[in-house]
């Protein structure tokens, strides 16, 4: 039997994968993360790969995100003994199968509370996790190949299609690029955001000014949790009700509306740190609570919000709090959806559209309460001079 034929029939349900090599944060601006291989050693290929991110303009946690799927791959090359540049289509496909119905390494976790509008965590991994790997290999591979470190062949390939452009209406944009060939098929998603019922109860739980004005902003701002973090003293303008941020994709300053809630909490959070913190135009707007006073980092305050989730026993993220904020946004009739995507900082209308799809509960009591509208109303009480009891009797007690 030759080795591609082996390849072929490769028994994926006996195949362990060890968890060998690490994603290795260097503290290095030049490099922020690299992988390391079995025996310990830094793993060129992938080091090359991420310094051309980082010279596209990709952030250190885009390169960290782009590492980690790298480094599943790098796993399944090493377990099954084909060196990265060696792999073919074969070890592509049974990599991505591997990953939609194999269980994820060390999945030994209680499974937890469900929690209303979140779905419940699984032992599989998510079809966006699988894509995202396929897309990053993809890209990986495609980079070697025109660098000529690589095959010469890419082992991710695109879908199959007839010909590009045929048929075609001239007058209609052009279409897309395709989608890789082994990419799974992504479910409709479906909005993620906190039941006012218990968000109250979350804010209720938030220990300190502070608190509350980081999740007063995170709710009605929208911005992402990093970037309110990254806001200086003077980003908060509380006479126009905006917070200056700098945005994930593109690094450019943004001013966002924010609710008056907010500005009181932060305004009750400045006064209370008045004189202990430096408070300079380009000083951190957010600090830590304790001495010695640091500026709060994202896993401060995300251990602060898990700490309100466990006391009213929710699983809810501090992502969940910027889904909240575009849903009730594009929930409003008198905000149109492309003020949405600005806020968000989307580059496609169609990444805001998902905030448009109502929840199941939201559309629930919207009908319920179209039912009781409908209900025809009660008979008109009887004119003045009439007593209730005669016309009763007269004409019954159901008289139209």
């Amino acid at each position: 039997m030759t080795e591609g034929e082996v390849n072929e029939f490769r028994d994926l349900g006996s195949l362990v994968v060890p968890a060998v090599g690490a994603l290795v944060e260097t503290g290095d601006l030049w490099e922020p993360y690299c992988l390391s291989g079995p025996a310990g050693g830094r793993v060129e290929p992938v080091s090359g790969f991420l310094r051309e991110l980082q010279a596209a303009g990709r952030s250190a946690a885009t390169q960290r995100s782009y590492a980690l799927a790298l480094l599943r791959w790098f796993r399944f090359t090493w377990a099954v003994g084909v060196p990265w540049e060696q792999a073919t289509r074969s070890e592509a496909r049974d990599f991505c199968r591997r990953l939609q119905l194999a269980d994820k390494p060390g999945h030994r976790r209680a499974p937890a509370a469900p929690v209303p509008g979140k779905r419940p965590a699984s032992a599989k991994y998510a079809p966006s996790t699988v894509a995202h790997c396929e897309t990053v290999c993809r890209g990986f591979y495609s980079y070697h190949l025109e660098s000529g470190t690589g095959p010469i062949v890419n082992p991710f390939p695109l879908a199959r299609t007839g010909r590009a452009g045929a048929h075609r209406n001239p007058a209609a944009p052009f279409p897309q690029q395709r989608a890789g060939l082994f990419r799974p098929r992504l479910p409709r998603r479906v909005p993620r955001q906190i039941p006012d019922s218990v968000f109250n109860e979350l804010f209720a739980r938030l220990p300190s000014h502070r608190d509350r004005a980081l999740v007063a902003f995170w709710v009605s701002a929208g911005a992402r949790a990093a970037e309110l973090l990254g806001a200086v003293c003077s980003g908060a303008d509380p006479g126009q009700q905006l917070v200056t941020v700098i945005r994930k994709g593109s690094r450019s300053l943004q001013q966002l509306p924010a609710s008056p809630d907010a500005f009181v909490w932060l305004r009750l959070y400045q006064q209370e740190m008045h004189g202990l913190v430096p408070a300079g135009p380009d000083d951190p707007l957010w600090w830590t609570l304790r001495r010695p006073f640091r500026p709060l980092s994202y896993h401060a305050a995300r251990a602060m919000f898990v700490r309100a989730n466990a006391a009213v026993g929710g699983g809810w993220t501090l992502h969940d709090l910027r889904h909240t904020a575009a849903y009730r946004l594009a929930r409003d009739p008198a905000v149109p959806i492309t003020d949405v995507q600005w806020i968000l900082g989307h580059q496609s209308l169609s990444t805001t559209q998902v905030y448009v799809t109502p929840t199941a509960e939201d559309v629930i009591a919207s009908a319920l309460a179209h039912h009781r509208r409908a209900r025809p109303p009660g008979p008109p009480p009887p004119a003045a001079g009439y007593r209730p009891e005669s016309l009763d009797v007269l004409f019954g007690k159901d008289r139209p």
